[in-house]
């Protein structure tokens, strides 16, 4: 086996979700311009997945880059504690109006936005005189890897040395569909089954990724389902916790998830396109309600949370800025889905392809092949490494393939997106 310091391209660098025993060497970028990844060796490369699901309008978005450079020249950093800003209180206001939600609490990235959720949602019903200690979560979750994230999420190789750290949650199936699927119904009146004997028990919260289970393998259910589960969790007096860390600006076809699915949740957990991929930051948004829960002489009451970077002045701007190019052309987003459907409709037939789903800018597939299902199959790598020769970087989970490209990818970048996976079909 090759040493450290021989597969390595950087000794001092340990990147994430990565086995550097095996893993290839990593490529090194020198530039982004709109879909397009730019190599130090090598010709340029569609970034298909929005590097990681943050790259919202493009790599190198001139608006972008000047609401930062402008920011910058004029305050990057203050305590939140005791200063607030202008870039923050219209972030504010706008993130409030357009999710339904009065509060804004600021964070750091999509797994902290998820535990500061998580942490009102508990101390909320403590601040009420009515600790509640069951959560309820969702088969496959992902939600982030810090200690709360993980503990609401899926319990697999990545959360195995942590298990005895974590907190005990109950789950409900999730009825993944897609095109095409029979029992859509049965697998949904079954979860919804287990849900309402889980919610006879005295619930703080239930937390969903609506519509879209991303890092679980990309698996969507429908409005309806996701309907149900909102009046249940209303009917019971529990809190709704909506983690739209992927699926929120635009992502899923409408502005967030919630609104294409028609429900109100009482908190809302947002990041990686909340800023256009420029800068890393995390917010959650809780109700009017929900708030003055935390409102009053006992400093008991306080929500005893926060970070030195809250707010920072930089990636409000940054946050403004994407929600400018949203406001002026929302079409980019809700149009995407037709987009795809063209090429998926293509593949419908293909032997290597099954279970095609679609839901606004994501559009995912199984490969038909050999070999236990989940993060470790084999033919991910394997579609990788084909799609980059063909100049489309993807990044399959397992053996799940889908596309998750930027908003300001062309006709003609999609079109070649769809060609390196034909061609990495043929070869399979």
């Amino acid at each position: 086996m090759a040493s450290f310091e021989a597969r390595s391209r950087h000794p001092n660098l340990w990147p994430p979700f990565t086995q550097l025993a095996t893993a290839a060497l990593p490529q090194r970028i020198v530039s982004g311009k709109g879909s397009l990844l730019y190599r130090e060796h090598g010709e340029p490369l569609i970034d298909a997945i929005s590097s990681w699901w943050v790259t919202l309008h493009g790599h190198g978005h001139p608006v972008m880059a000047a609401a930062i450079a402008e920011q910058a020249h004029r305050l990057e950093q203050v305590i939140f504690a005791d200063f607030t800003h202008e870039p923050a209180e219209r972030l504010g206001e706008r993130l409030s109006v357009i999710t339904g939600l009065e509060r804004l609490f600021f964070s750091d990235n999509g797994s902290t936005a998820v535990e500061v959720a998580l942490k009102i949602a508990c101390q909320w019903w403590h601040n009420q005189g009515q600790p509640r200690q069951q959560i309820i979560a969702f088969d496959g979750a992902y939600h982030g890897d810090t200690f709360g994230a993980m503990a609401v999420g899926e319990r697999n190789l990545f959360s195995e040395p942590f298990e005895q750290k974590l907190f005990p949650v109950a789950r409900v199936p999730w009825p993944s569909t897609w095109w095409g699927d029979e029992a859509v119904v049965e697998k949904e009146d079954a979860a919804l089954q287990v849900l309402d004997q889980l919610l006879e028990t005295p619930t703080a919260a239930v937390i969903l990724e609506p519509l879209l289970q991303g890092a679980g393998g990309m698996a969507m259910v429908r409005p309806e389902f996701v309907r149900a589960v909102a009046q249940r969790v209303q009917d019971s007096n529990v809190l709704l916790i909506a983690d739209e860390v992927l699926t929120g600006f635009g992502r899923t076809g409408d502005w967030f998830a919630c609104h294409r699915a028609g429900i109100q949740p009482d908190l809302m957990a947002l990041s990686k396109g909340l800023t256009g991929g420029c800068l890393p930051m995390g917010v959650t948004m809780a109700s009017e309600r929900i708030f003055q829960g935390f409102v009053g002489q006992d400093p008991a009451l306080t929500l005893w949370h926060g970070h030195s970077f809250t707010a920072n002045p930089l990636g409000c701007a940054a946050a403004n800025a994407s929600l400018d190019l949203l406001e002026a052309n929302p079409e980019a987003f809700r149009g995407f889905e037709q987009r795809h459907k063209q090429h998926l409709q293509r593949l419908l037939n293909h032997p290597r392809v099954g279970r095609i789903r679609l839901t606004g800018t994501v559009a995912a597939f199984d490969l038909n092949v050999e070999g236990t299902a989940g993060y470790l199959n084999p033919a991910g790598p394997t579609v990788k490494r084909i799609a980059m020769e063909h100049g489309v970087f993807l990044r399959p989970l397992g053996q799940v393939v889908y596309l998750l490209p930027p908003l300001s990818t062309s006709d003609q970048q999609l079109e070649q997106c769809y060609g390196a996976i034909e061609a990495a079909l043929a070869k399979l």
